[in-house]
């Protein structure tokens, strides 16, 4: 792996997050009473910056952990942010306007205390103190678990600005130097704010304000050289004050250094001395002469000093360390002194060095008990950063920090490139322009143009664009010029904006002052626009960037404890640098060309190599081949730079925290650098080195072309040239392209994903079961855009570093301390291992995948492809997911096959088939494919998903549970997209028998549903004949009949194959359920077409044949998953079974069909009735018909199923009689039913009634249906007689023909006795011969006749009934009538008889 930062010799600039929004500020202002107004003419102070660190913000658990402020002063403005790398701060940015006032340079000072933040404030007129709360008393914990929380500065708007304790005007006090801008302030134990002046006499005044919390007037202290003390109490003004020395003495920089309750205060002053103040005693305790320390000091001491510096730092330790810079015209000095007391309060300077430099602007300078920091502008405005170990550094050699160079420029535009596309590119490239600077140009370019500067990165693109363009049509002035032309002014107006750019990124980019955090040992460089941090360099970029002069015998010891090696790698390391040096933009191109095509770069090398050699008038080649011949072993040499650079390793990083430690030390560490400027540091840190090692790799493929072509055994050593072609060539050349790789990652910016498009996405990779990965959790929204690296960074990568670097700590975490430079270069380089294309595991890709970005990862991997042979699976895998996303299909299709052949290898691939419960089913590829199949199948892609269970089953082998869920799974696609031949196919090759019964049913339902029988009837359903019949007979028995037509296609099927009698029986069945179930006119049709078709199909086999099995009636079916039937007490039913089988021959099922018919018959008619005829027996019909006056019907069914028609006459005669007592309607609505039965002749005169044509239609039915004992006539007559209706004569008359006997008893019955009386004497008459043909008595009594008989029986009857009434003379008239007749008929009867007698005896 690459060494992570073994020698810290330098440091590289890093910008803080360029692309967030112009930072907003809430401006508040704070008033002063009794301020004078702004002077016209007078002194405008420069820009000023400073920082505040917190004294806890360096230890690992604290709530002020990586947290400090820094400000800016601009004339009246002060500018106050906070900061914070673990959280994202609200509100973290105020501006306070001082009206009237100027703010001092270097007049604000911060200090804490247990509750507060306390911040002094000087200005010109003013002093001010502002308490806001400490972090600490702001949170519920003590510990950091949240990934925003509310900056001290939240509720600024409640502090008093006016309040008289925390406010002062400054007296004008004579002797208060006017025009010094040096100052100080400090606040003492106990809560004193005190601010140090200069005094124009060289002593300084000290303006004390009380304690915020405790009333007391603010009091002024001068403190003089002479150790004489004089109070001034405000109000209280002497005429004049006078010191000793002149107004060279007068303070240049001020500085306070507190002890417990003392307050030492240090004045560096115009005569080069430095003065030491006791606030305690009020005493001038030390001067110093500075001067003693400067080699060459005659000018200076002529002069009065100008732009001397002092700076204090004080360690536990140590002691206290005081740095001053002694400013000269041509050479600057810095003089490091520790302070050293002895008795009797008496204090000394111990030199501890004096370092020179030879730049001349000094813009700020920091101190540490060990180093010190410079920061210079030079005169050709380049920002220039140093520091030195003041100590250990006996050469005096300065360790350089290199600065972020700003964008080139010019941009030089191919004739195939579009400007606009170019310019934009350049502009809106991560780490070039930072957000303030393209929002200040596009507001110059609109010149003045009223525009909304709180754009977002997207949306500043949009305006630029727009912007630009417009400038564009405005400089057209003709209607008509060549491409050419257009070109050229495009690329003119787009060239004007970006010299804008530059200008003002120039100006933002001016560096104002440096802040250190002693505690962290942090660096950030305080810029007029942004903030930007110092992060130290590895060893091969330090040794790259580092000029040769600079290169120490330190420098070289850090890359090997071999001295040889060492210098043959510095060696080395110059030759590149002077290749790099002879690079032109053409040939920087080629290479990164050939790397963004795909290309081979040993090519690319090889060509810039032939451009070097052709181009060569300053015999750099030659220079280059002369430092070759100094390196002892290239191979070796290279080998060595190659492994420096190498991040690859065999061991996967941890993931997650260690469970045992306790969980809020877990969720602590989990926040840790979780913020957004510190997640941006970090991936700005990973750009740079990517850059700078494309670079080196990139150079080191040209040296080792240059190696092959120069093939000196002197210079490769015997048998060295092969090794150095196929090995360290094939080597550089990934290393190259991984780091080309990593690079595009950290400028390629992640797209906004909708949150349904990530919900979306997140159900699809749940369906992998990979959604518990950290690494697939959707990102939070965020107000700046993210390149993917920072993506994965925050997301993902910074929980696994933070863990790896706190999973086994040196000591105790709560005694451990966070040294910035250490922790930037390990997250940093534990970062670029997880980003490294050939180390295992894919948590890049796998946030990617996880967060939606799926045109990023797309590319990625097809830029990774040819190359990269780790994780090759996994990657196809991902490059699938993409390709669906984008609608590639069979695309995706071929890189999951690809990727099946890596599974079990690959530690993604193997988390991916791993289930939950752990339990291994089937082989890793199976499993695979069932992930994949899944996936497919929820996007909604059928033909994939057959595609791959197809090449999945010759995977499966013998494995018949895999290949019944393979199987099973192409049978449902296909039955999905409606190929129903591929769909019974696929179910006739499922091995397992429950699975393929499953799927019939599924065919089977689904055919139905969608109409297609034909196919569904035609199947041949090899050995599955008897399994789809029970099937369509379970679903038939089981669904509405008048929706599915299951029986139907039943019917279809039995009939395709010849099965009538099977045919018939379906179709009996559906018909006998259609008349119990479905109580409608149209069931009714529905029935009788089932029994006439039952009725063909038996009639179509031959006779001994043609009979069916009476199908079981009611709801008595076999129907699988059905639950049991249940009493009353809930106790399971016994199911009958020994239900007699009833066989149905031709015969019966015509008589059904005539039911049918029948029923259909009568519902037309009535539809009243539909609801019970469905299910009525013959019987039953009968009286339904008979009821409906349909008697013809009735009668027809009566003779099919042999029924008496007794019911019918019966019915008939009740018809006539309530017609005979019945209104106009009963006449009107029986001519309906008369209607329906078929007369003889109809007679429709006027005198003609429907109760006429009742008794006509009776009359015709006893003449047409006789029986041998006329109980037709019987049954009318006594139905007539029973409601007590007349009998009409012409019945009468026609039972007196076939039987006056009975007619007699039904009299009596009825008590009918006169008719009975009448009756018997015209029967007795007939019987004697008068008119006997009316009685059908063929032969009247005779001797020669046949015998005659009379009804005695009943004639006694009625004479009985006669004479029980003895007081009704009519029945003693009646029956003596009777007896009369009697008596006539005996007479008669004797002769008679005497006669056949005496022929008897001749």
């Amino acid at each position: 792996m690459a060494a992570a930062g073994a020698l810290d010799r330098s440091f590289v600039e890093i910008s803080g997050a360029e692309r967030e929004r112009p930072r907003h500020f809430r401006e508040f202002t704070v008033c002063g009473d009794g301020t004078a107004s702004a002077v016209p003419g007078a002194v405008k102070y420069n820009e000023s910056a400073g920082g505040f660190y917190y004294l806890e913000s360096g230890k690992l658990f604290s709530v002020t952990r990586n947290r400090f402020i820094h400000w800016k002063t601009s004339g009246d403005a002060l500018e106050l942010t906070e900061e914070s790398l673990d959280i994202n701060l609200l509100n973290n940015a105020v501006r306070l306007k001082f009206p009237n006032c100027s703010v001092f340079p270097g007049g604000v000072h911060i200090s804490e205390t247990q509750n507060h933040v306390v911040i002094l404030i000087i200005t010109n007129q003013t002093v001010h103190r502002l308490l806001l709360p400490h972090p600490s008393r702001m949170y519920r914990s003590d510990l950091v678990f949240e990934s925003q929380m509310q900056s001290i500065f939240t509720d600024f708007g409640k502090v008093d600005f006016r309040d008289p304790g925390n406010y002062q005007l400054i007296p004008a006090i004579p002797g208060l130097s006017p025009n010094s801008t040096a100052c100080a302030a400090w606040l003492s134990s106990d809560g004193e704010a005190l601010f140090v002046l200069p005094s124009a006499s060289g002593g300084i005044f000290v303006l004390k304000l009380p304690p915020y919390d405790i009333p007391g007037i603010v009091s002024i202290v001068e403190l003089k050289q002479s150790s004489v003390m004089q109070r001034l109490l405000i109000g209280w003004m002497p005429t004049a004050i006078r010191g000793d020395q002149g107004l060279s003495d007068r303070p240049l920089s001020l500085a306070v250094h507190c002890v417990e309750h003392e307050a030492f205060i240090f004045a560096v002053c115009q005569d080069h001395k430095l003065r030491m103040w006791s606030y305690k005693d009020q005493m001038c305790l030390m001067v110093a002469d500075l001067l003693e320390y400067v080699p060459v000091n005659k000018d200076l001491r002529l002069s009065a000093g100008t732009g001397h510096k002092l700076r204090l730092a004080y360690s536990l330790s140590m002691g206290l360390y005081i740095g001053i810079y002694i400013y000269a015209p041509k050479q600057g000095q810095f003089c490091v002194f520790q302070l050293m007391s002895t008795d009797n309060n008496r204090y000394n300077l111990d030199h501890i060095s004096s370092l020179f430099t030879s730049q001349e602007t000094l813009i700020d300078f920091a101190l540490t008990s060990t180093d010190i920091w410079a920061l210079w502008h030079d005169a050709e405005n380049q920002t220039i950063v140093k520091y030195i170990n003041f100590e250990q550094n006996v050469a005096g050699q300065w360790n350089p920090v290199f600065m972020q160079s700003l964008p080139e420029e010019e941009i030089i535009i191919r004739d195939d490139q579009d400007p606009r596309e170019m310019y934009l590119q350049t502009l809106f490239t991560p780490g070039r322009f930072t957000n303030a600077t393209l929002c200040k140009a596009l507001q110059i370019f609109c010149r003045g143009t009223e525009r909304n500067l709180d754009l977002s990165w997207s949306e500043l693109k949009k305006e630029v664009t727009l912007a630009v363009e417009n400038e564009l049509l405005g400089s057209v002035t003709e209607y008509e010029f060549s491409q050419e032309e257009f070109r050229s002014l495009q690329q003119n107006v787009w060239c004007k904006f970006y010299a804008c750019c530059l200008q003002y990124q120039e100006a933002l980019s001016h560096p104002v002052a440096l802040h250190l955090n002693p505690h962290t040992n942090m660096v950030c460089l305080l810029k007029k626009g942004y903030l930007s941090f110092l992060v130290p360099t590895s060893l091969v970029d330090h040794l790259y960037f580092l000029p040769d002069e600079n290169l120490l015998t330190e420098d070289e010891t850090a890359i090997s404890d071999d001295v040889d090696v060492a210098r043959d790698v510095t060696c080395l390391i110059k030759c590149l640098r002077l290749i790099g040096e002879s690079i032109t933009m053409d040939m920087s191109v080629t290479m990164e060309m050939s790397c963004q095509n795909l290309q081979s770069p040993e090519k690319a090398a090889e060509q810039i190599l032939e451009d070097l050699i052709t181009i060569d008038v300053e015999n750099v080649m030659e220079d280059i081949c002369s430092k070759l011949q100094e390196i002892r072993n290239p191979i070796h040499a290279i080998g060595v730079l190659i492994r420096e650079m190498d991040y690859e390793t065999e061991v996967e990083m941890e993931k997650g925290f260690d469970p045992a430690q306790p969980l809020n030390i877990r969720m602590n560490l989990s926040q840790l650098y979780g913020g957004t400027t510190a997640g941006h540091i970090v991936c700005r840190g990973v750009c740079k080195i990517a850059s700078t090692r494309f670079i080196i790799c990139r150079d080191l493929l040209i040296l080792q072309q240059l190696l092959m072509r120069l093939g000196d055994a002197v210079i490769l050593g015997a048998g060295q040239l092969f090794q150095a072609q196929q090995d360290l060539l094939h080597r550089t050349a990934p290393l190259l392209l991984s780091y080309y790789l990593i690079r595009w990652g950290s400028q390629c910016l992640a797209t906004d994903v909708p949150l349904d498009t990530l919900n979306s996405n997140l159900q699809h990779l749940s369906v992998l079961e990979l959604t518990d990965s950290g690494s697939l959790i959707a990102n939070k929204f965020v107000s700046i855009p993210q390149t993917i690296v920072e993506l994965f960074f925050q997301e993902v990568a910074r929980k696994h570093i933070i863990s790896h670097l706190f999973s086994q700590p040196k000591a105790p975490l709560s005694q451990t301390g966070l040294n910035w430079p250490e922790m930037i270069s390990a997250v940093t380089n534990y970062l670029l291992q997880l980003l490294w294309p050939s180390n295992p595991g894919c948590l890049f890709l796998e946030c990617l995948m996880g967060n939606c970005q799926y045109v990023q990862l797309q590319n990625y991997i097809q830029m990774l492809h040819p190359w990269c042979q780790v994780n090759v699976g996994s990657c196809r895998f991902m490059l699938g997911r993409c390709y669906l996303v984008t609608g590639q299909g069979h695309k995706a299709l071929e890189c999951f096959c690809q990727a099946a052949s890596e599974v079990g290898k690959e530690e993604f691939l193997d988390r991916l088939i791993r289930s939950e419960d752990g339990e291994i089913v089937s082989t890793p590829k199976l499993q695979y494919y069932d992930k994949v199949l899944r996936l497919l199948d929820v996007i909604g892609l059928p033909e994939l998903v057959i595609q791959l269970a197809t090449s999945a089953v010759t995977e499966a082998g013998d494995d018949w549970k895999s290949q019944a869920t393979l199987r099973t799974c192409i049978f449902k696609h296909h039955l999905d997209l409606g190929h129903n031949c591929q769909a019974y196919e696929a179910l006739t090759q499922i091995p397992d028998a429950s699975r393929q019964l499953d799927c019939l049913r599924q065919l089977v339902v689904i055919l139905c549903e969608r109409s297609q029988l034909e196919d569904l009837v035609e199947f041949p359903y090899v050995n599955l004949h008897n399994e789809v019949v029970g099937i369509i007979e379970s679903r038939a028995r089981a669904v509405d009949l008048m929706t599915h037509n299951y029986y139907e296609l039943l019917y279809a099927f039995h009939i395709y194959r010849h099965n009538y009698r099977k045919a018939g029986t379906v179709m009996f069945e559906y018909g006998m359920r259609l008349g119990r179930e479905v109580r409608t006119l149209r069931g009714l049709e529905k029935q009788g077409n089932c029994y006439l078709a039952a009725l063909n199909c038996l009639r179509l086999i031959r006779p001994e044949y043609a009979w069916i099995v009476q199908p079981a009636s009611g709801a008595v079916y076999d129907r699988p998953g059905a639950s049991p039937k249940r009493n009353h007490d809930g106790e399971c039913t016994a199911v009958p079974t020994n239900r007699q089988i009833e066989i149905l021959e031709l015969e019966d099922v015509e008589k059904e069909c005539s039911l049918a018919h029948i029923r259909l018959t009568l519902a037309k008619h009535d539809p009243s009735v539909v609801a019970v005829a469905g299910s009525s027996s013959a019987e039953e019909m009968v009286t339904l018909l008979v009821q409906a006056g349909l008697f013809d019907t009735a009668i027809s069914l009566c003779q099919t199923f042999k029924l008496p028609l007794t019911p019918v006459f019966e019915g008939l005669a009740f018809k006539c009689i309530k017609l005979q007592f019945g209104g106009e309607a009963a006449q009107a609505e029986a001519w309906n039913w008369l209607a329906a039965n078929q007369l003889s002749s109809v007679i429709t005169t006027k005198e003609s009634s429907a109760t006429d044509e009742a008794w006509r239609l009776l009359s015709s039915f006893l003449e047409r249906y006789k029986v041998q004992n006329n109980l037709y006539h019987f049954c009318v007559i006594n139905k007539l007689l029973s409601h007590g209706v007349p009998l009409p004569n012409w019945l009468i008359n026609s039972y007196k023909k076939v039987d006056a006997a009975e007619l007699l008893r039904l009299y009596l019955n009825y008590d009918l006795l006169e008719e009975a009386v009448d009756l018997v004497s015209e029967y007795v008459d007939a019987v004697l011969g008068k008119g006997h043909q009316y009685f059908g008595i063929e032969f009247p009594l005779s001797a020669t006749a046949p015998m005659v008989w009379l009804p005695y029986s009943s004639i006694d009857q009625l004479l009985q009934a006669l004479r029980e009434n003895s007081a009704n003379s009519h029945n003693i008239a009646l029956a003596q009538k009777i007896l009369d007749k009697l008596e006539d008929y005996q007479q008669k009867v004797d002769t008679a008889t005497r006669d056949l007698l005496y022929r008897r005896n001749l």
